[in-house]
């Protein structure tokens, strides 16, 4: 890569870096597209794959006393690294417009659900029952399209857990399926010439982390959630731009 298009690989992270430290989610939808417009999406995909990773175990570190407030979290990793494997072995066998018609289909519902009735969530036992099938979807998206992030974050959304429950429930997540993804890269040896965007990008997303968590704690409960909300419909945007347009 160039000195120009490794200074956009780092705005576009420190921009999706900066979103997701508030809420939880954001980096690859917010910066593989910027990327996009400038290199491959192999490089962009490459580029963002250890920003995101560090991020989201420090922004679970961070948030770990928090822990045992959380709900499914083993059901849903451990069921998501299952769908992760069965989706990456039927991309070969499935298009991708299909399940990104689903996604945010699924998503759609959920917000406009969540403007309708500010107060929804799912009860544990809903929840606990819901789980296992959850994580499983969750991971055949990420296995087949690289893309679950709307689903699982509406679905911790639904919970309603405190604010920082909630960013160590989807930040856990997040680092397992991002570990997972990174070793698939490391094996396709897709990080071959890109260490030095890969790595120089670790810097503003690590930097953002205290920022995020200092205007997280000025919001309210109710503008933390619409804040949340908002990330997951304008992700979800970006897919339905990055698959349809």
């Amino acid at each position: 890569m160039s000195g120009d298009e490794i200074a956009v690989a780092l705005a576009a992270i420190l921009l999706g870096s900066a979103i997701k430290s508030i809420s939880g989610m954001g980096l690859p939808l917010v910066s593989i597209p910027i990327i996009s417009f400038v290199t491959d999406l192999e490089t962009a995909v490459a580029a963002v794959a250890i920003p995101n990773l560090l991020i989201n175990v420090a922004m679970a570190w961070r948030s770990r006393e928090s822990r045992a407030e959380t709900r499914d979290l083993p059901v849903l990793g451990a069921t998501g690294i299952v769908g992760g494997i069965v989706g990456t072995y039927a991309l070969v066998s499935f298009s991708e417009t299909p399940l990104v018609v689903a996604l945010i289909a699924v998503v759609a519902i959920y917000v406009i659900t969540f403007i309708r009735m500010p107060d929804f969530r799912i009860s544990p036992a809903a929840s606990r029952q819901a789980a296992p099938g959850v994580g499983l979807a969750t991971g055949l998206l990420q296995g087949a399209i690289g893309i679950s992030g709307p689903l699982i974050g509406s679905w911790i959304h639904c919970y309603r857990l405190e604010r920082r429950a909630h960013i160590f429930s989807i930040t856990t997540l997040f680092a397992l399926a991002g570990a997972a993804q990174l070793v698939a890269l490391l094996i396709a040896g897709e990080l071959s010439g890109r260490w030095t965007v890969a790595v120089l990008g670790c810097l503003p997303a690590l930097a953002t982390v205290p920022f995020g968590e200092h205007l997280r704690n000025r919001f309210s409960s109710e503008g933390f959630d619409r804040f949340v909300v908002t990330t997951i419909a304008v992700t979800v945007t970006a897919l339905a731009i990055r698959t349809f347009a």
